[in-house]
Parts: structure tokens; sequence; C-alpha cells
């Protein structure tokens, strides 16, 4: 790339959650000349510096394909990820771990200069037992029952050698806690509830009572702050990883307020036994492994997305929360397949 020009960014999963905040915001940076976006379904979204291409990363045969789209990048994000099904870990073994690998050979062979890679909260190994917020030293390896935390901790062994062997690329590996935002609420919905819960009942008079779980802490943040840290990651010269949260922390009394509902102290154990039940009748898509790892996930400690990427979250984790609810009660989606809604907004 010339200094005059801008830089070509291709995006994987860039029809998501997060997918779709950072094409926008990559629609406002100026030292980023174009953006493709890369998707199993081509969106109806329109943005002027965006093009869309298919590619199915769990496939076989399609690495021809995918290394012509990223031959000529100045930079990767890959944010591709699937969260079903849940019942078949070889299903997402297949798009989660071996696409990412596709991608990843794909970045070294072009010799991409930059790889901004989605990691997550739930890479991390369990907090410790104070609760303190953790720095992004902490151990990386997950919680070996949930295949999603499996996944996310291969993939950071994955990249640490990759690192080693291709110094040339500047890879940098984003660690955000939960997050959400209105237009994702549909989308989330059917990931983690399944498609056919009636959104309209999160409604403060059909849900007087929420259980409380004892350690239950967490911590969410609106997704567009996320893709900010995103762009931020590749305009700045910085590596390596980087958590991501707002504040405050998230309890069973922050929720109950926001729902307006009154917690109510119940067993994990018996709150995992009717979740285990309805998933395993494939009421629900998510699982009770996934339940065990959210209990054990460390706060995030952020100062060093502060300080280095000059990064500070616009919105509160509540704010965040709250949209995402407000998303729920009135189906809302976007212009893509993943976050398709009853009304697109």
């Amino acid at each position: 790339m010339k200094a005059s020009e801008g830089l070509k960014v291709v995006v994987t999963g860039a029809t998501g959650n997060v997918g779709t905040s950072l094409v926008r915001a990559l629609e406002q940076e100026p030292r980023i000349a174009s953006v493709l976006g890369l998707a199993r379904r081509r969106p109806a979204l329109t943005l002027s510096k965006t093009e869309w291409a298919e590619v199915d990363l769990s496939l076989e045969g399609d690495e021809p394909r995918l290394a012509q789209y990223i031959e000529d990048a100045d930079a990767v994000v890959h944010l591709a990820w699937r969260f079903q099904p849940t019942h078949d870990p070889a299903e997402t073994w297949r798009s989660n771990v071996l696409g990412s690998l596709r991608v990843f050979d794909a970045v070294a062979t072009a010799r991409v200069p930059v790889l901004v890679c989605a990691s997550s909260v739930g890479a991390y190994s369990p907090g410790p037992p104070n609760g303190a917020a953790v720095s992004e030293s902490w151990p990386t390896h997950g919680w070996p029952g949930a295949a999603y935390t499996r996944e996310k901790a291969y993939l950071e062994r994955v990249l640490d050698t990759f690192e080693r062997d291709h110094p040339q690329t500047r890879v940098v590996r984003m660690r955000p806690c939960f997050l959400f935002k209105e237009e994702s609420a549909s989308g989330q919905r059917r990931i983690f509830a399944g498609r056919f819960f009636p959104g309209a009942l999160v409604r403060p008079d059909l849900l007087p009572l929420l259980p409380e779980l004892e350690g239950l802490r967490f911590q969410a943040m609106h997704t567009d702050d996320a893709a900010d840290a995103y762009r931020r990651a590749l305009v700045r010269d910085v590596r390596g990883a980087f958590n991501l949260a707002a504040e405050p922390v998230i309890d069973t009394a922050a929720l109950a307020s926001l729902l307006d509902a009154r917690p109510v102290k119940m067993p994990s154990g018996a709150v995992r036994g009717l979740l285990s039940t309805a998933w395993k009748l494939r009421v629900v898509p998510a699982s009770p492994d996934l339940f065990d790892a959210v209990l054990r996930l460390p706060l995030l400690a952020t100062e060093r997305a502060r300080r280095e990427l000059g990064w500070e979250p616009s919105t509160t984790s509540l704010e965040a929360l709250g949209a995402f609810l407000r998303g729920v009660r009135a189906g809302s989606g976007d212009e893509t397949a993943p976050l398709a809604g009853r009304r697109i907004g």
C-alpha cells in the first residue's frame, strides 16, 4: 500500500453482531479505503466502502476462493463464528476452528501485514477466587466443559504459533465481554433461547421474579464500542491481546432493576438442571455446559485498551443491555440473515 492510499480490509463474519457494527465504523474511518465483507449469505446491507462476497469457512475445497479474497488485503479481521448446533460440537469445530485455520493459512500465504482476530472472555481460565479483574496475561485455557470456551482457548494456542512463525504479520487479539445492541437482539435470542421464544414476554409485568444465582457477575458492553476498538487496532501500531468491557459489572441486582423484577435465591444446580432438561429436549439451544462456563468467567481489566488504543466505551453496560432488551421485546434486527428480526431497525 502506498502512503497516500487507504487500507483494504477484509472482514470475515461481516454480517454478524460485531461485523455489522465494524463495517459501519470503518465507513467513517478515513484511513480505510475499502472493505470486503465475507459471509455465508450475501446481505441486503448497502454501504459506500463495502463490497460483499460469499464464502463458507467450514467447507473443504473453498480455500482457493478464500485465498483470492485475501491475497491483496492490507488487513484481515477474523470475526466468523458459529454458536450452533450445540448438540453437534464437531460441526462448530469444523466452522470455528478449522475455518479459522483456513483464514490464518490464507493470511500467512498472502503475507497480509495485519491480522485482528476475535477472541473472547471465554478464552480465559476461571478467574481468581477473590473475584479481581484479570489482565491480558491471565491464562487462556478456557473452561473444558463447553465447546465455545474450548474452541476459543484452542485458537489462542494456534495464534501463539502463528505469531512465532509469521513475525511479519502484526497480530491483535480482541477479548471482549458480552456484546449487545438493539439490532442484534433477534439474532442473539435465536442463538441462546431459540427461534420460538417470544421476545414480547421479556416485560416487567410478566417477569416478576428473577433467579438469584450465587457468584453470577459478568460484564457487558455495546457492540458499537467493541467495533470502535477493532477500528483503532487496525490503524494503530499495536500487537497482542486487548480486554474490552464497560462499567458497571452486572449482577443479579442490576438485572432485576433492569427487568423490574424481584431477585429470588435459587441454587445454581437447580437452574442448571432445568436448563439441561430443556436443552436435551431441544427446547432451548443454549447448553448447560455454557451455563457452567459463564459462572466461571473472570472479570476483565481494560487498562491496556484504554492506554494503547485510546479507547473508552461510550455506553455503560446497563445501557447496552437495556438496548438489547428493548430489541428483544420489539423483534429488532438488521439487514443481514444472522440478525434479521420482525422489523428492520
